[in-house]
């Protein structure tokens, strides 16, 4: 008897082969779990927090039965932290290929993102009305437009 067995994708992996392993677990397209792990991301960080458990405990494709939990948890833990230094690298590599206004940009957008929770957690009460559902529709929006008025200028 054949038993499916839930474990991490080598082929279909975005980051860390969690959504693609689902996906062929449950009989499903991945980019539906994808889809699935973006909306619980939105409610309070659900998702994030769900994907990295599963990528701690859940094996990656072909490895064998014999592996114990804990060697999982060890295996998914390296692997994050191999995935992050990657991810640093990449990420610091870009910005000095785009140069000094992508700096601005990122740095600009994490300050803002900082104040708003600062802001939040100091519970003024003329400013109940800041909420995250509130901003975050307007962040959207004033990225989409800034990107697209700087498409329009380089032409």
């Amino acid at each position: 008897m054949d038993t499916k067995r839930l474990t991490r994708s080598r082929t279909d992996a975005m980051v860390g082969g969690v959504c693609g392993g689902l996906g062929v677990y449950l009989g499903i397209d991945p980019t539906i779990v994808r889809l699935f792990f973006v909306l619980l991301a939105f409610a309070k960080g659900i998702g994030f927090a769900l994907y990295f458990i599963l990528w701690i405990v859940v094996p990656r494709e072909g490895v064998g039965d014999s592996t114990s939990l804990d060697e999982n948890i060890q295996a998914g833990a390296e692997e994050i932290a191999e995935r992050a230094r990657e991810m640093g690298e990449e990420l610091r590599h870009g910005v000095k290929l785009s140069g000094y206004q992508t700096s601005l940009f990122i740095g600009g957008a994490l300050i803002l993102v900082g104040i708003f929770y600062l802001l939040d957690n100091l519970n003024i009460a003329w400013l109940s009305w800041l909420k995250w559902d509130v901003v975050w529709p307007f962040i959207l929006i004033a990225a989409g437009i800034l990107l697209m008025v700087r498409q329009f200028r380089e032409r």
